[in-house]
């Protein structure tokens, strides 16, 4: 591999690192749309700082821009309690202006600048390398690397120092309160982190991927454990996962870098969704054959019971009577049968079904249920 090769998997295994961080704590909160909505929003606050400062590098454009993202989530927060619009709309009503007006800004005032709609919302991997940071004149690497490689560390310090409040918070806002913490600041220091990693990474990779490292990665981990350290730790490696095998399904479809990793976002979402121990979709599917065979052994144990004994009982006990019967199809019926003789609930002798002593116990439990 080249030196940029390199580089630019190191950006991109930082910067999902850096967004599945905060993107646990949405997940957990069901706020998930709101780094959508913060993502989006934060370009006012690039471009008015943008303005302010003439320089793109600024360090203004990421206070903007985490100044922005609180005024969202606050704008947000103000409209649900008008009790005039759910959540969800409020949503979909703040952030389309706040995007639209930053928007409008840049096309009207910025249409000479390299601060363009493609590059927010999609960026350039590729790119990434050539832009380098410089100490006394020497070379110390991507500056992109170097950004989002702190603003992890600044997740990551945040996260430890206050991780006890987040947690409260996200589990049990009342308790917080009632322990005498701020639920309130604690929420809104969260959206702040988001904003600022928001726009550490949006030069980059853009807002697009920004989400999907944000929310896909701590989806699938929310899929795979209950315990919120193992839930952090496994979305910060499904990220980089996703960002790296992005990567080169870009360079084997020679396809956009940032489109590949939200693709593979994507694709670990769904990988998690339908192999998850616990609740994934193979083993619910699992879970609901197994529960439909106890239960039509138990339905057969009670056919069997309550015609024992009756003049017929030579009929209603025979295989070939069962699918007439009990309404099953004959290979549904052939199954359960092959299932109650391995369990040995029932024997089989010419096509005709006996109860054992365990097939009677089961009916007899069944009943009682």
């Amino acid at each position: 591999m080249t030196q940029p090769q390199i580089e630019i998997q190191a950006i991109a295994a930082v910067t999902a690192a850096a967004c599945a961080l905060p993107g646990v704590f949405l997940v957990l909160r069901r706020m998930a749309m709101l780094s959508d909505a913060i993502s989006h929003s934060i370009l006012v606050g690039i471009v008015i700082a943008f303005f302010a400062t003439g320089d793109l590098a600024s360090p203004w454009l990421v206070l903007g821009a985490a100044a922005t993202g609180v005024l969202t989530v606050a704008l947000v927060e103000l409209l649900q309690r008008t009790g005039r619009v759910r959540e969800d709309a409020a949503i979909g009503l703040v952030f389309p202006a706040l995007f639209s007006l930053g928007v409008i800004l840049i096309s009207r005032y910025a249409g000479n600048v390299h601060l363009d709609i493609d590059a927010v919302l999609l960026g350039e991997l590729a790119f990434a390398p050539f832009e380098r940071l410089r100490m006394a004149g020497i070379d110390i690497g991507p500056r992109a690397l170097w950004m989002m490689g702190g603003i992890l560390a600044l997740n990551g310090i945040l996260m430890l120092v206050f991780y006890k409040e987040l947690k409260l918070t996200t589990f049990d806002p009342g308790l917080t309160a009632a322990l005498g913490f701020a639920p309130a600041l604690i929420h809104y220091g969260m959206m702040g982190a988001v904003s600022v990693t928001a726009v550490g990474a949006f030069d980059a990779v853009g807002l697009i991927l920004v989400v999907a490292l944000m929310i896909g990665p701590p989806s699938a981990a929310y899929l795979l454990t209950d315990r919120l350290p193992t839930m952090i730790g496994l979305s910060m490696l499904l990220g980089v996962v996703a960002a790296l095998g992005g990567y080169w399904l870009a360079h084997l479809l020679d396809a956009s870098i940032a489109g590949s990793m939200a693709t593979m976002t994507g694709v670990v979402f769904a990988l998690a969704l339908a192999l998850a121990p616990e609740r994934g979709l193979f083993v619910q599917a699992r879970r609901r054959a197994r529960q439909r065979l106890e239960f039509a052994l138990a339905m057969l144990a009670i056919h069997l019971a309550q015609h024992a004994g009756t003049p017929d009982e030579a009929v209603e006990s025979h295989v070939d009577h069962l699918h007439d019967h009990l309404r099953w199809a004959p290979e549904f019926a052939a199954r359960v049968v092959r299932a109650a003789v391995h369990r040995e609930l029932v024997s089989e002798q010419a096509g005709a079904l006996t109860l054992t002593g365990a097939g009677r116990e089961l009916a007899a439990g069944a009943l009682v249920r």
